[in-house]
């Protein structure tokens, strides 16, 4: 990183390497997924919503921030 210090390149390297094997699932029932008109009301930082409907879901989240001061 530092030999990129005051340039303008982006790096950006995210691995997710989540494995999901012999699952099953029976008489499962699953939900709807809502979100509610003042959910993200007031809200500050770095916002992470995740939703899952299913069974057997392998769920991964990767945040990539690009930050630039001038």
């Amino acid at each position: 990183m530092a030999s990129h210090r005051g340039g303008d390149l982006t790096i950006t390297d995210t691995k997710l390497s989540g494995v999901t094997a012999d699952n099953s699932a029976n008489q499962v029932v699953t939900g709807t997924n809502a979100i509610g008109g003042g959910s993200f009301s007031n809200l500050s930082g770095i916002p992470v919503v995740i939703q899952n409907t299913g069974a057997n879901v392998l769920i991964q989240n990767a945040v990539t921030l690009n930050l630039q001061m001038k």
